[in-house]
């Protein structure tokens, strides 16, 4: 169900919401498609769509709930790359607190996204491929102290 392998994560450009204006705009994930994904995601949960948030600068993720029998889950989807976490609580950025995907995660994956489990959110940055990442995307993980991938990816730096 979570189609991440056990290779090292390899960060593109622009994974930490940022970018250099010669290299031209992050791609985006769609709100849409993601909408999509949750509302397959709930029929397989037999629950519902709660709460949908966009993404608000400077955030890099968007949430959504997901209701089932089970109880509720948060769903974060990286608004420039199709990939999707879950967590325990909704919050304006992530340092940890996520959750492994739940048994309906697959939907996410059948709709073209990564659903990464919590073991790899909570990689530290050693392991993970950093190599395409900028000086001005260093300074920001630096400054904000952030060590592992989850805190790379679903941030919301200024």
């Amino acid at each position: 169900m979570v189609n991440e392998g056990n290779d090292r994560f390899t960060l593109p450009r622009g994974a930490t919401g940022f970018c250099r204006s010669e290299d031209g705009p992050l791609p985006e994930t769609g709100l849409s498609a993601f909408r999509a994904a949750l509302f397959a995601a709930a029929r397989v949960a037999g629950g519902e769509v709660g709460e949908v948030k966009e993404r608000a600068y400077p955030q890099t993720f968007h949430t959504a709930t997901v209701i089932g029998r089970e109880g509720e889950k948060i769903a974060l989807c990286h608004a420039h790359f199709p990939w999707v976490a879950f967590a325990k609580a909704r919050q304006d950025w992530y340092t940890g607190g996520f959750l492994a995907p739940p048994p309906w995660a697959h939907a996410f994956a059948n709709a073209g996204f990564t659903v990464l489990s919590s073991e790899r959110l909570d990689t530290p940055l050693s392991d993970v491929d950093t190599s395409a990442l900028t000086q001005s995307e260093w300074r920001e993980i630096c400054f904000h102290g952030i060590t592992t991938l989850g805190g790379i990816l679903f941030n919301a730096w200024d």
